[in-house]
């Protein structure tokens, strides 16, 4: 019986393997045809060498060869146009953005492991050509140089705060100070024209801007509870106080945070420059973090920067210069 079995086996594996084969010499066959232009030679050279002489039977792949021709050609205009819509890297590019995890939840967010297959957060800032971020260690002052307005006229401003933390450098960072064990931390950006005049404009529009989601702060993902505690503007800054909450990527759960928005429109710019500065809630109230935010924040300035004989343009750091800019 053991034997029989075996038998059985093999011959249907044997007849599996012959069909199969089968198929493998009819494509390659129909390819050929469809790329030579030969037609009743190529396929009836086919039927004469694909018909197995096996228990007298022929090939069921062998059998009308013209019907299966007829489908390969149809088909051919349908997978060449697939592969012509669908380039190689179409796919990761979808899903770069919209797949971040937020910022603030791990000790290393925008380190090594956090950024893989993550796209660049987009914070708005062009630097001045010529110009690079600066901090003075010894008293945590930080200077930089960007450029607001439209490409054809982009208008020169100076940005300044002072820092706790240190400044953060690599390809992801435009200018962002933070401690890197903790999460505490701030960082500059430049929102989009604003449509309305900046006392008339809504906390929202901070808001929308701060939290869209090729923003920093949805490295992996729209944060969520966003809560606006209080809104006051002192000589001509605007500041924002509002509590968040961010998913860890080590533990993925959501992580409270609270955080403190400076904005101002420097004169002749229809952009506002912003810094944010954020801690996690328990490090806001329970380990001093909340009055670190606050002095950073209230230490932010954005000016025009000096008229010189100097040719005001960007830095070429990016591919979208123009994009922004615009």
């Amino acid at each position: 019986n053991i034997q029989q079995q075996s038998s059985k086996f093999n011959n249907i594996t044997s007849k599996m393997m012959l069909n199969v084969s089968c198929f493998a010499r009819i494509v390659v066959v129909a390819a050929l045809s469809i790329i030579t232009g030969v037609d009743s030679f190529a396929f009836t050279t086919l039927q004469n060498h694909v018909a197995l002489k096996s228990r007298g039977e022929t090939c069921i792949y062998a059998q009308d060869t013209n019907n299966a021709r007829r489908k390969i050609l149809l088909n051919v205009p349908l997978i060449a146009s697939g592969l012509i819509a669908c380039p190689p890297n179409s796919f990761a590019a979808d899903t770069d953005v919209e797949s971040f995890l937020k910022s603030g939840g791990v000790a290393m967010p925008m380190g090594v492991s956090g950024q893989a297959g993550k796209g660049r957060p987009e914070t708005g800032i062009i630097f001045r050509d010529g110009s690079e971020v600066a901090r003075d260690s010894r008293t945590g002052d930080v200077l930089t140089e960007i450029l607001v307005g439209p490409s054809s006229d982009p208008t020169a401003i100076i940005a300044t705060f002072t820092s706790p933390w240190s400044l953060q450098t690599g390809s992801v960072f435009d200018v962002e100070c933070r401690d890197g064990k903790t999460g505490d931390g701030a960082f500059l950006s430049v929102t989009k024209p604003l449509s309305k005049d900046f006392a008339d404009t809504p906390t929202s529009f901070f808001t929308d801007e701060l939290f869209k989601p090729t923003g920093r702060f949805s490295f992996y993902g729209a944060p969520t509870d966003v809560k606006v505690k209080k809104s006051r503007v002192v000589n001509g800054v605007r500041y924002i106080d509002l509590s968040f909450s961010t998913l860890s990527q080590s533990t993925m759960t959501e992580i409270p945070r609270n955080a403190i928005v400076a904005a101002t429109v420097p004169s002749g710019s229809d952009r506002a420059v912003v810094l944010v500065g954020s801690a996690s809630a328990n490090r806001w109230v329970n380990k001093g973090a909340g009055e670190a935010v606050t002095k950073t924040v209230e230490s932010f300035r954005a000016v025009p920067a000096p008229k010189t004989g100097m040719k005001v343009r960007a830095r070429v750091n990016s591919s979208s210069i123009a994009d922004l800019l615009n």
